[in-house]
């Protein structure tokens, strides 16, 4: 029962007729239903079984012998009993943080990181390495160095809770050297390298590879706050802008792994011509436009803390990049019915807040007529989004259900 002027209950609050949330209890489906219970308490938090068992449709003799198994293999913890009810009082089973860890690696056109997170989506720690440009050596050469030390982080107990690696990078990395200026006999050795094959073997871990942006949309669901919205389009601001797409709940990759990828979006530029997304809205554009006004733009690479940048290029920025949103934008929705469109980005807070508020006034200025439009919201995981992401994805293809972060295995 709800109290007048009380939010109601969460399980009241859960749609408990969403197929997502809804349980078997024939036998052979434990696997299944542990997905199940492990990903309703990673969206809301702590539940006590009869919770579950409402929720999911499950019986509760199933949720216990479930719950039971999950404990017993340190996934759970139990909080403080409840009371206040009539019966037994109620005990709210988490997610336990030390429960298992993941190696999440971001390679970047500018830098590379490696983190390792626990159950939570904490990071235990992370490493990062700047460059010119990617090699696949170096790339190989900075994992062999930093895992150790990663794995040194944790206590002698938990280093065989580690569940794999996930890897967040761009495709066909060798079809950009002209944007970064690397050469292309050093690039082209991305067609030749089975980088997965490589990593696998050096870490003797299942490893997993998607798209950077894909997987830095994946970190939102899965160790995204607040409020996750059914439908959604997410941009991130890295040396070139991409994108993720969220259909009702799930993450969209597509046929190749590819799908919402934003570069290429044609916008109108500031002549008001036709040009891509990402010629107008990356941070590559702003950084050339440092080097052409005499500033080095080299501390954006190494950092997403604070830019030093003159204030006039940065409004200018924020205003091109804001347009070419506000376009893309209103073209994804002529198509897909989006509820919220998310940003973020390897930049500081107080940039991508007003990022995302010039993006808004820049769509409300544009002819609307016929079109629902999203409402614009900042990312809630922040600049690693891709390297937490790159971790969400063995979390999600291990423990929770439809794999929301799916990636290509070894």
């Amino acid at each position: 029962m709800t109290v007048p002027g009380e939010a109601a209950p969460l399980v009241d609050r859960i749609n408990t007729d969403d197929p997502v949330l809804r349980g078997t209890n024939q036998s052979g489906m434990r696997a299944q239903n542990e997905r199940l219970v492990l990903t309703l308490l990673r969206q809301h938090g702590a539940l006590a079984k009869s919770d579950i068992a409402r929720i999911t449709g499950l019986s509760a003799q199933t949720v216990s012998v479930i719950m039971r198994a999950l404990e017993n293999d340190g996934l759970l913890s139990r909080g403080a009993p409840q009371r206040g009810r009539i019966g037994q009082p109620s005990i709210p089973m988490s997610l336990a943080a030390d429960g298992a860890y993941f190696f999440g690696l971001k390679i970047g056109r500018r830098s590379a990181d490696l983190t390792l997170v626990d159950f939570l989506g904490q990071v235990v720690r992370l490493e990062r390495q700047v460059y010119r440009y990617p090699t696949p050596g170096a790339v190989v050469d900075f994992v062999a160095a930093t895992l150790p030390r990663l794995i040194a982080a944790l206590p002698p107990p938990a280093q065989g809770r580690i569940g794999g690696l996930g890897v967040a990078m761009p495709f066909q990395l060798w079809n950009w050297v002209q944007s970064i200026g690397a050469p292309q006999a050093e690039m082209d050795a991305w067609r030749h390298r089975d980088i997965q094959a490589e990593l696998a073997a050096l870490s003797g871990l299942p490893v997993f590879v998607q798209n950077d942006a894909t997987a830095a949309c994946g970190a939102e669901l899965v160790f995204g706050t607040g409020e996750r919205p059914k439908d959604f389009l997410y941009f991130y601001f890295g040396t070139f802008i991409g994108g993720g797409l969220v259909l009702n709940g799930q993450l969209f990759t597509g046929r190749s792994g590819n799908a919402a990828g934003v570069g290429p979006m044609p916008v109108p530029g500031p002549d008001g011509k036709i040009q891509r997304l990402f010629d107008t809205a990356s941070m590559s554009v702003l950084a050339d436009a440092m080097e052409r006004a005499g500033q080095s733009a080299d501390h954006l690479w190494a950092q997403h803390s604070e830019w030093h940048v003159a204030p006039a290029l940065l409004d200018d920025w924020l205003d091109t990049a804001a347009r070419g949103l506000a376009h893309a934008i209103l073209s994804a929705a002529a198509l897909i019915e989006l509820e919220a469109v998310l940003i973020d980005g390897w930049m500081p807070t107080s940039i991508r807040a007003a990022l995302t508020q010039r993006t808004h006034e820049a769509l409300h200025r544009l002819d609307l007529a016929g079109i629902d439009p999203p409402a614009i919201r900042e990312g809630t995981v922040g600049a690693n989004a891709r390297v937490l992401g790159a971790a969400a994805i063995p979390l999600s293809q291990r423990y929770l259900i439809d794999q929301n972060a799916s990636g290509r295995d070894t």
